[in-house]
């Protein structure tokens, strides 16, 4: 077993896959966060029952659910959107997740045209605990900004 794909709760099979994708699909699940869980390599470098559950997930979340998701036609890219963004910041009564006055400035700039190869190597996160590494994966975050300021940017 590949411990960087230890996660709580576990994926175990295929149909635990497909309930998960309809759950969010039909708005049983109707919020999606990444729990982002780095681990040193040195814990996850062990026997598997050894190792903790978490990945790293802030830097894939999107394209993943983009290409898996979205592409695929499990649901549109709005409905997607929406468990990320505007559905989290409901259930907990917060004014973020849209653009409005008064509202906070937190933005995503994503190309959906651009294709990228996940290399854990060059991850931001201090740690490479990532289960989808080599994968190829569409819509990369080229910007992010949180409160009105620039906290990423992949290009200029």
């Amino acid at each position: 077993f590949n411990t960087m794909a230890k996660m709580n709760p576990p994926l175990r099979t295929d149909d635990d896959v497909t309930a998960v994708i309809e759950g969010i699909a039909d708005g049983t699940i109707d919020c999606i966060v990444t729990d982002h869980a780095p681990h040193h390599s040195d814990e996850k470098e062990v026997p598997f029952d050894a190792a903790p559950n978490g990945i790293i997930g802030f830097e894939t979340a999107f394209a993943l659910g983009y290409t898996r998701l979205v592409q695929t036609g499990k649901m549109t890219l709005s409905h997607w959107l929406k468990t990320m963004t505007i559905n989290p910041a409901r259930l907990f009564k917060l004014p973020l997740g849209t653009l409005q006055k008064g509202c906070s400035a937190d933005l995503v700039l994503v190309d959906l045209d651009q294709s990228w190869r996940v290399d854990r190597d060059e991850m931001l996160s201090k740690s490479r605990n990532t289960p989808f590494h080599d994968m190829i994966l569409n819509g990369r975050v080229d910007l992010t900004i949180c409160g009105g300021k620039i906290t990423y940017e992949s290009f200029c």
